[in-house]
Order: structure tokens, then sequence, then C-alpha cells
């Protein structure tokens, strides 16, 4: 197996148990991006969605999901926030060394640009 091909199935492996954890906290979760074609990657560099090509999604070793949480009158809640999923986030990042949060990229990008993605969870070769 390749060292890609390895990554990405830890990656899945990951991901799988980071819904169902989610899902324990009472999220519903559903489905957002995970295999990124070059194409989208260079319009969401153009219009500030992300900030680079050489993006995790192009390789198949991110993924983003949406996460909802039930409101008092029962309607489901779009939750996106860093704050309202750093609970998700620390958990990614307790899974493997090799996991990193969208909602910390300000650990590897400037203090001025403080780009966040906090419904983006990936993972290093």
């Amino acid at each position: 197996m390749s060292p890609l091909m390895s990554a990405q199935a830890a990656f899945l492996l990951d991901f799988c148990k980071l819904i169902s954890h989610a899902t324990s906290l009472g999220f519903v979760v559903t489905s957002g991006e995970l295999l990124r074609p070059v194409e989208m990657q260079e319009i969401y560099v153009k219009t500030g969605r992300s900030k680079t090509m050489h993006s995790k999604h192009l390789r198949k070793l991110a993924g983003d999901l949406n996460f909802f949480l039930p409101s008092p009158t029962g309607k489901l809640v779009y939750i996106c926030s860093v704050e309202e999923l750093e609970t998700l986030g620390r958990y990614w990042e307790s899974l493997s060394p090799k996991n990193r949060w969208g909602g910390n990229f300000d650990k590897d990008w400037s203090k001025e640009d403080n780009f966040k993605d906090a419904p983006h969870f990936e993972r290093t070769l």
C-alpha cells in the first residue's frame, strides 16, 4: 500500500470516529466536501474561502462536515463557529498527531491573517 493510500485509509477511519463522537454529543451531522477538484480549489483561493492550492481535499485527506443541534423548538440550527466546534476539534486532534482541525489553523498561519475553518478536518501524510 502506498503512503498516500495508507494515510487516506487512516483519515477515513478517524473521520468515522469523529462523526460517531459528534452524534453521541447530540449533533446531527451531514456531509460537506471530501474530494475537491482543482478547479473548485482555484475558485476558493480566488474568493478567499481557502488560502492554498495545496489543500488536503485535493488528495482525499480532508473533509468538511455540517453540524446541527436541535433548538428548544426542535428546529435544527447550523453550528459552525470555532467556539461551538472546539470540543470536536480537540477530539479530532486527539485521535492522531497527524490530524489537524481547521479551527487551529492560526497555529500555522500568521496571527494577522487569523484564518479559521471550523468544520474542516484533515490529516497529513
